[in-house]
Formats: C-alpha cells, structure tokens, sequence
C-alpha cells in the first residue's frame, strides 16, 4: 500500500483503490475511467476525490480486455458490450460494499467520456448505487462517434443514454461543456428530456466555453480551470450531500 500526504493507495484485483491516510469509515465511489483507460488523469481524479473524504476504486475495465486502444477510440467503444461493462461496474460496487471502510456506507458512481457514458447507463439500471456524476458522456449511438460506418450493434449497445434516461433510478448530477465536439446541445436537451420522464432528481450543467474533457489537467488544450473548477465544486458537494449518510436507501 502507497502512503501519501493524506491518501493511502492500494493495488487490487478490480484496479486501484484510494481513500483518506485518517478515518476507518467512509461513503464509496466507483471512478470509471475514460477510453484510453486507467491513467495519471484517473489516477489524479480518484486521489482529489479521496482528499474530499471518499474510499474510491479506480476500475480497471481493461484488465481482461488486452489493454486499452491505441487508434480508434470510438470503434473500441463501440466494440465494449454495454451490458459486461455494467456488471463488472456492479461488481466493483459489491467489492467496496465488502470492504470494512465501506460497509453499511452509501455508494456512488463517478465517469469522465467514456466513463461518464458507462456512468449514466449505470444510473438508469443499477441498483448498487445511490448517486451519479458523469461526466461530458457522449450520449448517442446513432450520430456521432459512437454510430460507425456499419452502423449499430444493438445487441452491444442496446440502449443509449438518452434512450435509458427514462429509467433514471438515482439522483444524479451531470456535467457537460457548451463546446463538445463530441456532446452536441440538443443531445443534452433530450437527456435532460428523458431524466424529466423518470421521476428523480437531476442536475445537468452546463459550462460555457468548455469542450469536451474540460476536466482533465493532462490534456492542457482541453483542459478549461474555470468549469473545471466550478463543476468539482458542485460535484463533491452533491456527492456528499448523497452520500454521507449511512444505509443504501
């Protein structure tokens, strides 16, 4: 186990897994990381949401899939089966459920890109967690980058964001750049549509000026300190607003 100023670190089986140096008991977090797989803005991510006083497990999705892409990021994506990358989220979920730091603490799912895709279908089927926070996720399977030149796969991708929206089962608060190359306006108009239909709670800002991953420091002409700024803000704050209390309901 790594020892930091103020995280511990630990090397498991699911990914790696951060949490606070003092304290025995805190809320969990899922951090499901973007297409290129877990790396130093993950690993980044998952220590400043340690520091903000959650145990959370950066999964390592790729660990049994070879490794993350070198070309192509949104033909890997589309190559992901939506319904295994779910239930090993689940399975992340349980594993933090199991741990002494986390027992009888709520848990909650966090994503940037490709994550934050994974994080809204997560929030719309699984039961394992009580909130979301994703993160710029692309939203459509049949414009854009995740449609491809052959097309759907619908037996992969069955479901959508948008599409799954009606089915929110959480509170969820999202984060999306006016800027998105890849996250068109009326995509989020019919996400936040589709959120109105379930029945929840939801939040989706929006940031002027901002692109996609505005939130990762490693990628600097991407990277946007103002929304970054002002959305970690609202996030941790929703978070633990969520999360804080004990019990899983």
């Amino acid at each position: 186990m790594e020892e930091g100023s103020s995280n511990l670190v630990e090397e498991v089986e699911l990914g790696r897994v951060h949490r606070p140096a003092t304290g025995d008991s805190f809320p969990g977090l899922v951090l499901v990381h973007d297409v290129w797989g877990p790396s130093p803005h993950s690993r980044a991510l998952a220590s400043d949401l340690a520091s903000e006083g959650f145990a959370v497990l950066e999964i390592d999705l790729y660990r049994d899939r070879g490794g993350a892409p070198s070309a192509d990021p949104g033909g890997f994506i589309r190559s992901l089966p939506d319904a295994e990358i779910l239930a090993d989220l689940d399975r992340g979920a349980d594993w933090l459920a199991a741990r002494t730091t986390c027992r009888g603490r709520r848990l909650g799912i966090v994503g940037v890109c490709m994550g934050g895709t994974f994080t809204l279908l997560a929030a719309c089927q699984s039961d394992r967690f009580s909130a979301a926070a994703p993160f710029y996720g692309i939203l459509s399977y049949d414009t854009g980058l995740l449609a491809g030149p052959e097309g759907r796969d619908h037996e992969k991708k069955p479901r959508s964001p948008i599409e799954a929206g009606g089915d929110l089962r959480m509170p969820i608060r999202a984060s999306f750049g006016e800027q998105d190359e890849f996250v068109p306006g009326p995509d989020v108009d019919a996400l936040e549509a589709a959120f109105a239909g379930s029945g929840q709670r939801f939040i989706v800002d929006r940031y002027a000026g901002a692109g996609h991953a505005f939130l990762n420091r490693t990628r600097e002409p991407a990277y946007h300190a103002e929304a970054s700024a002002r959305a970690w803000a609202r996030v941790t704050a929703f978070l633990h607003a969520e999360l804080d209390r004990t019990g899983s309901s």
